[in-house]
């Protein structure tokens, strides 16, 4: 994925299974076991989830995606 794309994808509000395959380039299993960590993390916190999403922001906060350097990289492949 080009940074343009990254973008697109962590616009969304909530992340799906796919879409954490995606931003951390794992397979299935990896992503399950990375959705139920941070799942767990957000329910101590007392976050109440819809199944199977994340919030986007805390799948980047995780996989600490830096947002300026993806708008830089996107704006010079203009």
């Amino acid at each position: 994925m080009n940074a343009r794309e990254t973008l697109k994808l962590i616009s969304k509000q909530w992340c799906d299974i796919n879409d954490l395959m995606k931003l951390a380039e794992i397979g299935k299993n990896n992503a399950v076991k990375l959705r139920r960590e941070i799942k767990d993390e957000l329910i101590l916190k007392g976050y109440t989830l819809p199944n199977n999403r994340l919030p986007m922001i805390e799948v980047v906060n995780k996989l600490k995606i830096n947002i300026n350097y993806l708008e830089k990289m996107a704006k010079e492949n203009l």
